[in-house]
């Protein structure tokens, strides 16, 4: 620990701290652009400068370490005049157009020229002109503006993991651009908006739709994937204007991912619903919501009634609130029916667990693990924010290991990687398990039978990679999740995890996903296999929400009712009988529990449209009607204190609670590798403008192959193909991609090009168009 004086105050900071942590430590301020605790020091804009006792000049405080007894001064004389200096420099090319520019009102430089700038500029020459950049869908560009601090061009190189932007030029000269006929694709780009202390970077969908003090704010929690994602929702007119990232350094750090920042235009969009609808005649009439929530109520009933209480289903996705669940849970146990279910994107429901399914740790210490194997994830867009922190931690020092059907950049650094087809990801960790047994020599469990595993080079060098490592974690993505042999897998990678001493963890695939386990929505397993007469669709589109679009629409095709509640009408108008227009996450109060098995509960940022009401709302009154008891709540608290009632953490377990048989099988043939779209994850994203405009969405619809396998099949990269599964068919764009192994075609899953084709994973054929 070092002492040091800053403005007359002693203070302590450990050593290798710069003036700039020291001043933050006590809430000295000290001006500055181009600092930002999560990046690289600069030290370019100049603005920090500071006098420092014996120093023949200002130093800069981001840049400057701390000396034991040194002595700062953040205010002097030298101090300030070196600071208005660098102000007046800055100022001398900057356009005076704060009135027009979007940034005005939340922007540095407008705030410290009240404090360091002069009234007027000894600057009489023309100010430089700088061309704006095309840097894609979601943001938009006054270079001009540009004051050089690089935060951009640091951000997309140290924290997105790739440099999208660049400073070619020298002094005023310098532009930041991005490589030619490229744009900013990075999963978390949106964030340069916030680091830009300008405004020479601003959100393109929120452009000139309001000002800063026009706007109120609210916090929220992302409603996408399963980090929980901590946010400031901003407000005007009752309609959802921004969103913004609220500091949590435990989950989401001072970040957060793109479908986080733009899905909020869906919450606008012209599909909304606002009254319900009944279909009378195959016409859709709307009716008040009396009516429709006693029609509801009487077709439940005859339809128990007639066919007996499993005839009828309830569905939902894992981004609808434990208090959503739980009372849907409830009202079909008052129907006498335990027919619901949540993990729809699921394919093997036979997993057996001591407890609720999680990351096994916290965040935090996830990411503070030595080695780390990830097993069938499309990482980076799945869990943008934790593929983040993940690279952050390999920076330091941890070891990032893969199995996976794929072979993707996630920007950084891996130890070591396994690829293997999608249909023998259980031979692919079995290997890994092997290559431990024959180094170890450790016992295996008896029901883990590696006969005819075959142990690669690939399997060694992950088995390897872990010797040594005291903390170490293995965890199972959205890929192993949703594969046909999901409780081999998940046993395989339980015994290796014990054979290496590490943690075994589940990477939540929604936001509610762990709330779902909890409130007990998960124990009916595919409800769509064996159609059933009646089916409650909560917030889910069958044909983009489940592990078989096909399989899906045509059973609720065929039943003889479906009551969705939803926010949006397109896809329900195609088959439903009654549409309950229930509230998106933004006009209704909830909780969500994210993959460390915190519960993060949020309220309401804007009034329900038009007649929208929560889904917790609805579900009540539907109990009422039906004559329920333990249905008169008053508020979404009193749902979650029942729902979630005890020690949470007691509740959480990756154990096993009965052994799985595991044994390698053999596979061949043509096998698709069916990924959920980045941009297909729910309903918001699905309707945002901005994120389908994106080049993500864009190469969502494309079928990809290696070089050998689309020579075998007659496929020419651009050209057009027709997939076929099943009865299903679809035409795609073909891509190549040498990530992956012969005979895998990586062919998106859920979504609107092949929506009629069936399982994620599985036999597939494919010719040219």
């Amino acid at each position: 620990m070092l002492e040091i004086e800053i403005d007359g105050k002693k203070l302590t900071v450990p050593g290798g701290s710069t003036v700039m942590d020291a001043a933050n430590s006590v809430g000295v301020h000290i001006p500055h652009f181009c600092y930002h605790k999560k990046l690289s020091i600069a030290a370019n804009c100049r603005m920090c400068l500071v006098q420092v006792e014996k120093a023949p000049k200002p130093l800069p405080a981001c840049a400057t370490p701390v000396t034991d007894g040194m002595k700062v001064y953040t205010h002097s004389d030298m101090a300030v005049k070196a600071q208005k200096g660098v102000m007046e420099f800055l100022l001398i090319n900057h356009p005076l157009d704060c009135p027009i520019c979007d940034q005005g009102g939340e922007c540095q430089l407008q705030d410290l020229a009240v404090g360091y700038g002069q009234s007027s500029s000894r600057y009489e020459e023309e100010k430089r002109v700088v061309p704006n950049k095309n840097l894609g869908p979601l943001i938009s560009t006054d270079m001009t503006r540009c004051i050089h601090c690089s935060r951009c061009v640091r951000f997309t190189e140290e924290i997105a993991g790739y440099q999208e932007l660049g400073m070619p030029g020298r002094g005023e000269h310098t532009e930041v651009m991005t490589f030619i006929g490229k744009t900013v694709d990075s999963e978390i780009s949106g964030n340069v908006i916030d680091l830009c202390p300008v405004g020479a970077l601003t959100s393109k969908p929120f452009r000139y739709s309001a000002r800063t003090w026009e706007l109120s704010r609210r916090k929220s929690v992302s409603p996408h994937d399963g980090l929980g994602a901590n946010l400031v929702v901003q407000v005007k007119d009752h309609r959802v204007k921004r969103v913004l990232p609220l500091e949590n350094e435990a989950i989401n750090e001072c970040w957060i991912a793109d479908r986080d920042r733009f899905s909020y235009e869906a919450l606008n969009s012209e599909e909304r619903l606002t009254r319900p609808l009944i279909k009378q005649g195959g016409v859709w009439q709307e009716a008040d919501w009396q009516t429709a929530l006693e029609y509801v109520v009487n077709g439940l009933k005859d339809i128990v009634a007639n066919h007996g209480a499993d005839s009828i289903a309830a569905v939902a996705t894992e981004h609808a609130t434990v208090e959503e669940l739980y009372l849907l849970k409830q009202l079909f146990a008052g129907l006498g029916s335990q027919n619901v279910e949540a993990r729809l994107r699921a394919a093997d429901f036979s997993l057996k667990t001591q407890g609720v399914t999680w990351l096994g740790q916290s965040v935090v210490d996830f990411v503070g693990s030595e080695a780390v194997l990830v097993v069938g994830s499309t990482l980076r867009k799945e869990q943008p924010l934790l593929a983040q922190r993940l690279r952050q931690a390999v920076k330091k020092g941890a070891r990032l290991l893969m199995v996976n059907p794929h072979a993707d950049d996630l920007l950084t650094t891996l130890a070591g990687q396994l690829v293997v087809r999608p249909d023998q990801l259980v031979e692919g960790v079995l290997a890994v398990l092997k290559a431990v047994a024959e180094t170890r020599g450790t016992a295996i469990p008896a029901h883990i039978d590696l006969a005819g595993v075959e142990v690669t080079e690939a399997a060694r060098a992950v088995a390897a990679t872990f010797e040594g490592k005291e903390r170490a974690a293995i965890v199972l993505g959205n890929l192993a999740q949703q594969h046909p042999r999901y409780a081999e897998l998940y046993a395989a990678a339980a015994a290796l995890a014990d054979a290496l001493g590490a943690k075994l963890g589940v990477l939540a695939t929604a936001a509610n996903a762990v709330g779902a386990q909890l409130v007990g929505a998960t124990g009916a397993g595919n409800l769509f296999a064996r159609p059933r007469k009646a089916y409650v669709l909560l917030n889910a589109e069958v044909e983009f929400d489940t592990a078989n679009g096909a399989e899906a629409l045509a059973a609720v095709q065929g039943a003889d009712m479906v009551v969705a509640l939803s926010s949006f009408g397109s896809c329900a108008l195609e088959h439903a009988d009654v549409i309950l227009p229930v509230s998106p996450f933004s006009e209704t109060a909830g909780t969500f529990v994210n993959m460390e098995g915190v519960a993060q509960s949020f309220n309401g940022v804007v009034r329900p449209l038009g007649e929208t009401r929560p889904a917790w709302k609805v579900l009540r009154v539907l109990g009422n009607l039906l004559g329920l008891e333990n249905f008169n709540f008053n508020s979404s608290e009193e749902v979650r204190d029942l729902a979630l009632t005890g020690d949470l953490t007691a509740r959480l377990s990756n154990a096993l609670a009965t052994p799985v048989p595991v044994k390698a099988q053999v596979a061949g043939g043509l096998v698709r590798l069916g990924e959920v779209p980045i941009y297909q994850l729910d309903m918001l994203t699905r309707r945002a403008p901005a994120l389908q405009a994106t080049t993500d969405a864009q190469v969502a619809s494309c079928l990809k192959a290696n070089a050998a396998t689309l020579a075998k099949l007659g496929l020419s990269v651009g050209g057009k193909a027709q997939v076929k599964q099943g009865e299903g068919v679809a035409t795609l764009d073909v891509a190549l991609d040498d990530g992956l192994l012969d005979d895998v075609l990586r062919v998106p899953a859920n979504h609107p090009l092949t929506r009629a084709l069936g399982a994620f994973i599985g036999p597939v054929g494919a010719a040219q168009a």
